[in-house]
């Protein structure tokens, strides 16, 4: 747990104000998952993915989406070499440990679902051969949701449903922005990270999570919410199997993450806003009168808290 919050320690004098997100990133990579991060442009996005894959000494690889980037540009091509005069493999850049997506909304539907298999399945078929991605592996994606109408498409909710989390990262607060004036003004932080954590590590925690326990009390609060996503009547598609399961291996990183071996119901409260958002689907008539965070907090004053002393389970 020491090199954790050494990690986290280092990624906070990169990005400032953000430590929040930095312990979704945490959660989310100890549960092998994979986060959205959508916010305007130049508020840091690209630069917490390369510090991230830098302090967990991963191998970092960058897409830059745009409109005519190919599937293959992302998984790789089996190409003929006129040279030796036979078929050889060149594997695309998901093959690493941590996966930057920048502006994946930029991509046409046929490129974005060429992440589908490898974000599921840790693999990727390039004309039949079946390429295993090693963990830990995880997709950090980005766009930019003021270009969301201007030569974008759209994420399919196939896509959406395999992000753990949304994260909207916002602008800085005002003293947030004087200490990255003040720190930027002669170097740049980002060249003095160093790797905190190795891959077995990581590994070797993404197993440890999955022993958390969770007690019965726990389990009725999570499955309250999620087939309470599934009733709203503003809501045309909720929450799904995945999505439920993805919320409970996230609730045990968090708790894992604190120090405890068992899940409580704040680790749920805390992290469902993030798994359920970009997943629900609102009506027609629904999202005329409301966002989606907005029924988000509807369904999360819906299912009563339950009392934690009651949701223990040594």
């Amino acid at each position: 747990m020491e090199k954790i919050v050494q990690a986290k320690e280092t990624l906070n004098q990169v990005i400032y104000g953000k430590e929040e997100v930095v312990d979704l990133l945490f959660i989310a990579l100890l549960s092998q998952g994979h986060v959205l991060l959508e916010s305007v442009p130049g508020t840091g996005k690209t630069k917490l993915a390369k510090s991230f894959a830098k302090v967990i000494d991963g191998n970092f690889n960058r897409v830059q989406f745009t409109p005519d980037v190919l599937p293959s540009d992302v998984t790789g091509i089996r190409f003929f070499n006129p040279k030796t005069q036979e078929f050889e493999l060149r594997i695309g850049p998901v093959v690493s440990n941590v996966l930057l997506a920048d502006e994946i909304n930029r991509a046409t539907p046929k490129t974005q679902s060429s992440l589908l298999e490898v974000m599921e399945e840790y693999q990727s078929t390039i004309d039949g051969e079946t390429i295993k991605v090693e963990p830990p592996f995880i997709v950090l994606a980005t766009q930019n949701p003021v270009e969301s109408n201007y030569g974008t498409f759209p994420l399919p909710e196939a896509q959406l449903d395999r992000f753990l989390f949304k994260i909207d990262l916002g602008y800085p607060a005002k003293e947030e922005e004087k200490k990255i004036l003040h720190t930027y003004r002669t170097s740049d932080p980002y060249n003095e990270i160093y790797a905190s954590l190795t891959l077995d590590d990581i590994r070797e925690f993404q197993q440890q999570i999955k022993q958390v326990s969770i007690s019965d009390v726990v389990s009725d609060y999570l499955l309250g919410l999620i087939h309470q996503s599934r009733e709203h009547s503003e809501v045309e598609l909720g929450i799904s199997p995945r999505g439920m399961l993805a919320l409970m291996r996230a609730a045990q990183a968090r708790a894992y993450l604190q120090g405890r071996d068992f899940v409580t119901p704040e680790d749920i409260k805390q992290l469902a806003p993030y798994v359920f958002e970009h997943r629900l689907i609102l009506t027609m008539e629904g999202s005329i009168k409301k966002t989606a965070q907005q029924v988000v907090d509807e369904i999360m004053k819906a299912v009563p808290v339950p009392v934690e002393e009651g949701a223990v389970s040594k």
